[in-house]
């Protein structure tokens, strides 16, 4: 099984020169970086430190990860963030997990078995509930966190589960003038179509710099409405 270790990115110089050494290159077979127009040399550090990267056409974790699709190698792929958020050293046991077979997907949950997020407020510890236990009582599974990005799937349940379709985003999108990305419908369309599922404890720190890019309430509304209408109509 080849897995590619797919890190969607925007001003991560900083985050990236602690986290990207930890990352030993021979635990995947792709370390491919996706690219969201940064200005503060991380372009620079890719370059310098021949990783496989892009510049995206169109900003958003979405776009990000659409536009990576052609350049995915692996059959496998584990989306991760360089800014701190996401734990190196937990790689491996997310992979031998996935790789044992019992699994379509496996996710590093942040609130599995003790875990925690440093990166949590009061706001977001109480929205990832209730995302989580809407999504657990609509869709039949008992995640424990179902918005995270740190997570590893097969590459072909992105076309079995339509998450490349922008028709499936594009009216919330337009209605709350924001940009989704595809977890939180991966996890529930997952659910629904029977995918077995595995979480792992997923530690989550602080981040390293910078600030978070959240837009709480737009992603909000967002989430929530795709959760509704996938309960409802989504086969």
């Amino acid at each position: 099984m080849k897995v590619t270790l797919l890190m969607p990115v925007l001003n991560e110089r900083e985050s990236m020169e602690v986290i990207m050494p930890q990352i030993d290159r021979s635990w995947v077979h792709q370390i491919l970086i996706a690219d969201g127009g940064s200005t503060d040399g991380t372009i620079e550090y890719c370059k310098e430190h021949g990783y496989e990267h892009f510049v995206q056409k169109i900003p958003g974790i979405r776009q990000a990860y659409n536009e990576a699709l052609p350049l995915i190698t692996g059959d496998a792929i584990i989306t991760f963030s360089p800014d701190g958020n996401c734990i190196p050293n937990d790689i491996p046991p997310l992979i031998k997990m996935f790789e044992d077979g019992k699994y379509d997907m496996v996710i590093a949950s942040r609130y599995f078995d003790g875990a925690k997020s440093e990166d949590d407020d009061f706001i977001t510890t109480i929205g990832n509930w209730i995302f989580t236990t809407s999504c657990n009582l609509m869709f039949g599974y008992k995640y424990t966190d179902c918005m995270v990005i740190y997570r590893i799937y097969w590459k072909q349940m992105i076309y079995d589960l339509e998450l490349d379709k922008d028709k499936w985003y594009s009216t919330f999108e337009k209605l709350y003038c924001t940009r989704l990305s595809w977890e939180p419908m991966l996890s529930a369309r997952a659910a629904k179509r029977k995918y077995k599922i595995g979480e792992m404890l997923g530690f989550e720190p602080a981040r390293i710099a910078g600030v978070r890019k959240l837009q709480i309430i737009r992603w909000g509304l967002g989430y929530y409405s795709q959760f509704i209408r996938d309960w409802l109509f989504w086969k």
